[in-house]
């Protein structure tokens, strides 16, 4: 079979190798697409290395059918169509015992701390499967992953129908949390600066605010009458983001933290105390998220064909997060064994 590994900085290659048989209660999966993000961006930029093994086949936004089953395996066929939640945790950290596995504190993220799905056979272990329904494609059903993420930070963040919510940053990640909180029934607007960006969102039907041509606070203030956002989700990454976000936010409203930042940020702590506001983290997901961006898919409430700038082979997935970085791609699909 075909694989692709990360090699090092900005270095990845395909590679021919033996598919292995699947262990007692795992599966193996026949892979056929696997989305690209930005935590993979951040693996192929070098900046995880202390993380990543190399070689390593990286990928966790995949859907696939299930080719073969290890002994021990029930209730799965072979041809099932499925996707997987890419968590593995130990089960007996404080984490774990308090019920908290999906942040254990020693969690597996497969395709970052383990094999991923880069592969065209993936094995895992039957007890991250996720049944896919007959009416979603397989292209479509790529997509879960990132909008389990989505659903669990708008649960996370609490926010309710008639809630008004800014989003700060228009990345795949941004558009699928303004998505999934409108399906919430909340009014949504996207705070972004690249104009490209900006325009895929509104085609979407978003909402959005360009920070460097308008004033970002009076504008919330105007539309909240003068309360502020009830939720802000901070999706950039950027600093000067970071500090503004506060500045966004009602009395006791919710400032959530999605985006990965690599170093301590600058946070307006004065308005933290001052309005009584709620810092949140929101990391991963848990099951009933990814049950939820399966019915969202199933609806139609997750724009997909905006949503997918375009499809490349395995061969191809060097370029692919050379697109990726430019900015000008929202989700790239490797196509890796989709007949």
């Amino acid at each position: 079979m075909l694989a692709a590994s990360y090699a090092g900085a900005r270095k990845m290659t395909i590679e021919e190798q033996e598919p292995v048989e699947p262990s007692v209660g795992e599966v193996r999966i026949a892979v056929a697409y696997v989305g690209i993000c930005g935590t993979d961006l951040h693996v192929f930029h070098g900046d995880m290395d202390a993380r990543v093994s190399r070689p390593a086949t990286i990928g966790h936004e995949m859907s696939g059918t299930i080719a073969a089953l290890g002994a021990g395996v029930e209730g799965w066929s072979v041809g099932d169509a499925v996707t997987v939640m890419p968590l593995a945790w130990d089960g007996t950290c404080p984490a774990c015992r308090a019920g908290n596995e999906h942040i254990c504190q020693n969690l597996d993220f497969m395709g970052i701390d383990s094999p991923g799905a880069l592969q065209e056979y993936w094995n895992v272990p039957a007890s991250t499967l996720v049944r896919l329904p007959s009416d979603i494609s397989l292209r479509n059903a790529a997509l879960v992953e990132p909008v389990a993420v989505a659903v669990h930070d708008v649960r996370r963040s609490e926010l309710a129908a008639g809630d008004k919510a800014v989003v700060i940053g228009a990345g795949p990640i941004g558009v699928l949390i303004a998505t999934v909180a409108a399906a919430f029934g909340a009014e949504v607007v996207l705070v972004e600066i690249d104009a490209t960006r900006r325009a895929a969102a509104e085609e979407m039907g978003l909402t959005t605010l360009d920070p460097s041509s308008v004033d970002q606070v009076a504008w919330v203030e105007e539309w909240t009458d003068s309360a502020g956002a009830d939720v802000v989700f901070e999706v950039s990454g950027s600093a000067a983001a970071v500090l503004a976000a506060t500045g966004l936010a009602k009395v006791r409203g919710t400032l959530v933290v999605v985006a990965i930042h690599s170093q301590p940020r600058p946070i307006d702590l004065q308005r933290v105390f001052w309005r009584e506001l709620r810092l949140l983290g929101a990391r991963v997901y848990e099951r009933h998220d990814f049950e939820r961006a399966i019915e969202l898919l199933a609806e139609g409430a997750v724009p997909v064909e905006k949503l997918i700038t375009g499809i490349m082979p395995l061969s191809e997935v060097a370029s692919a997060f050379g697109l990726l970085e430019t900015g000008q791609a929202m989700k790239l699909l490797i196509e890796v064994n989709a007949s």
